[in-house]
């Protein structure tokens, strides 16, 4: 069989990987504390099930609008001007199977050879892998620790070339948990004012995962880009819905129909019933997601308190979602070295920083969407491990 060409560049998702390999460790008997999958886990909140439920038993069995349902996407933008007090047309919001979908749809439509696509390193490896697929150039940008794995508008605006045709940002974010001040956001939105033809795509899955006070400005409160501004959100990660695979996005006037589009010739609708869900969600309690937020928080500050009591590592406090971003490098360990080692003899499971990046090199990524008692657990064993080198 000759394959194309392009399936060659498709990156992978190292966390799939890894949850793998310990499932294999686990069948031969051994406890493995799982600090790797960005998974929530606590269940879906019961209101959001049984409007699911409920739906099946009313008959949503077939297809949908590609879109998503008329009512859900109303919801979506009702949800978006209570969160940012801005005026978002249903017309514009696309429900989508998950919102790795999203940035899928995006780098297609603006990828390409001859283009350029700069996204944030460390960052999410389906950025890089879904824009080398196209055969668009892949352009990182470094998150760096001593910036609290911010990105610097400044540094941000001077990669862009002639060639650039889509910037990529994501806060908070995934691996580090770093958290770009508004002020940086801001000033990166003035800047593209002199870069007229640019695209820029903000993952906002994490939006309601912040800390100590602070506040999500979204991509779709500054009105001078709005014509050009994808937003990038979902249910999974702030309803504990990963498996329901039930993202959104928001797209300018001249992209919302290619998008559609897109849909159409791939997956042609998201499951009618989790589309009821999501409904649910939006709309009913959201006592489960601020239920939520409190533990995330408060393993936050001891996973990173414990990690600095460790020797040779070190750990800001992330700002937002729940991840970690463990510096290794006084362990003389390489990052696929150290999450290898710590899976076959600590068998806790952690991804090495290179799964997101080349700036990721000396690091590790810790889930902290686990209990605080496996979390406690899997800071002794690593402790000992480290000590023991």
């Amino acid at each position: 069989m000759q394959l194309a060409e392009n399936l060659s560049r498709l990156g992978t998702e190292s966390a799939f990987t890894v949850m793998a390999q310990a499932a294999k460790i686990e069948a031969a008997g051994h406890h493995v504390i799982n600090l790797g999958i960005g998974q929530p886990d606590f269940p879906t909140p019961d209101h959001i099930v049984e409007a699911s439920i409920q739906a099946l038993r009313n008959g949503a069995h077939g297809y949908t609008a590609a879109n998503g349902i008329p009512e859900l996407r109303q919801s979506v933008a009702h949800y978006l001007h209570r969160q940012y007090k801005t005026e978002i047309n249903p017309d514009n919001v696309l429900i989508v199977p998950g919102g790795k979908v999203t940035m899928w749809l995006t780098i297609l439509i603006f990828g390409g050879k001859g283009g350029e696509i700069l996204y944030p390193d460390p960052g999410f490896p389906i950025y890089a892998s879904a824009i080398n697929y196209t055969g668009a150039t892949a352009c990182p940008y470094p998150l760096l620790e001593e910036n609290q794995f911010a990105f610097s508008a400044d540094d941000l605006l001077s990669r862009i070339t002639d060639k650039t045709r889509l910037i990529i940002i994501n806060s908070p974010a995934n691996p580090t948990g770093g958290v770009t001040p508004i002020e940086e956001l801001d000033k990166l939105a003035e800047g593209l004012k002199a870069f007229p033809n640019v695209a820029i795509m903000s993952d906002e899955i994490y939006s309601r995962m912040l800390y100590e006070g602070q506040k999500h400005k979204s991509i779709l409160e500054y009105e001078h880009l709005r014509g050009r501004a994808i937003l990038l959100d979902g249910w999974s990660k702030t309803y504990a819905m990963t498996g329901w695979r039930m993202g959104f996005s928001v797209w300018p006037d001249k992209l919302i129909d290619h998008a559609t589009r897109l849909c159409i010739n791939s997956h042609s609708c998201v499951n009618a019933a989790a589309q009821y869900a999501g409904l649910e969600a939006l709309n009913g309690p959201q006592d489960a997601v601020d239920d939520m937020l409190h533990a995330f928080d408060e393993r936050r500050v001891y996973i990173a308190k414990a990690i600095n009591q460790i020797p040779k590592l070190s750990c800001i406090t992330p700002a937002g979602a729940f991840y970690a971003f463990i510096n290794i490098k006084k362990t003389g360990l390489s990052a696929l070295e150290m999450q290898n080692r710590l899976l076959n003899e600590a068998h806790v499971v952690s991804i090495a920083g290179t799964s997101f990046g080349n700036y990721g090199e000396g690091y590790i990524r810790l889930s902290y969407a686990n209990s605080l008692e496996n979390i406690r657990e899997a800071i002794t064993r690593i402790d000992g491990f480290i000590r023991n080198l």
